[in-house]
């Protein structure tokens, strides 16, 4: 069973869908099959799930247009999650976009591509260093986001690839629905800010689900997805459920069948010693 869990004030299903690549290679330009595209985002709402999560970097546009021409007029559970902090370039580079102008205009063409009137949540990118957290002050690019929710083009404000500092710093700006990271089996930096959310009742929601594996991790993870008939994917996720009831999970594919495959990791049961086991391909246990 797919539990919930909320996301602003919105109960969400805990395994839901990323479209990031829906777009073409490289997060760049359209999708190689537009209709296969289209397929898979009409089979994640016919499945139960109703947290999207997107972005109209993506493509540029490409994602949010795919997501209005597949699901609109939406059902009125979906969540439709975005992002803006970055900008593409004509090579397809990202770059920061962090000016009051930039926000504005990417929130509103996240609302035009996506064609509603206030955005669910709209999460902050920011992009000090793009591989990962930075230290930096987000405070002038929150406040621009903290004016268009007043306004009332946005409900709530998360922020993504952040420190704790940088979460502090947001708190005092607005409230801070959900946290987007990079966490994953073996990138842990964030199991205590993980905690520490799941005790504020924030939502943690992490990127990279299967990054960064070397041979001999990814051969631990295999050992126990073979020993449970499950693929590795499926025991990475389940793995991040059992983390912590906080965490909600955007795993993103092209394939209605991969699409399944994810979703199925939701019903999959890790017994204490896969969970041992998983735990010590980083070295430490996690808290359950």
């Amino acid at each position: 069973m797919n539990s919930t869990y909320i996301l602003g004030h919105r109960a969400v299903t805990r395994l839901g869908y990323g479209a990031m690549q829906l777009a073409g290679p490289g997060v760049f330009g359209p999708p190689r099959d537009r209709d296969a595209a289209l397929a898979v985002l009409r089979a994640v709402v016919e499945s139960g799930v109703n947290h999207i999560d997107t972005s109209d970097f993506y493509g540029p546009h490409i994602t949010n247009q795919l997501i209005r021409e597949a699901l609109h007029p939406y059902a009125d559970d979906l969540v439709i999650v975005t992002k803006v902090g970055a900008m593409r370039g004509s090579d397809g580079s990202w770059n920061p976009a962090f000016s009051r102008d930039e926000l504005t205009r990417a929130v509103q063409d996240n609302l035009r591509n996506l064609g509603l009137d206030v955005l669910e949540v709209v999460n902050l990118r920011a992009m000090f260093d793009v591989h990962g957290p930075a230290e930096g002050s987000i405070e002038a690019p929150l406040t621009v986001l903290a004016d268009l929710q007043r306004q009332g083009l946005i409900r709530h404000i998360g922020v993504s690839n952040v420190t704790a500092a940088q979460i502090a710093e947001a708190r005092r700006i607005c409230r801070v629905a959900c946290v987007q990271n990079h966490y994953n089996l073996v990138h842990r930096a964030d199991d205590a800010l993980i905690d520490d959310l799941a005790r504020d009742g924030t939502a943690y929601v992490p990127f990279f689900p299967l990054g960064g594996f070397t041979p001999l991790q990814s051969s631990a993870l295999s050992d126990v997805a073979a020993r449970l008939g499950a693929t590795p994917m499926q025991v990475a996720l389940a793995w991040l459920l059992r983390r912590s009831p906080n965490i909600l999970l955007i795993p993103g594919t092209s394939s209605v069948a991969h699409l399944r495959e994810n979703l199925a990791a939701a019903t999959l049961n890790l017994p204490e010693d896969a969970m041992a086991a998983l735990d010590a391909i980083a070295g430490a246990p996690a808290a359950h």
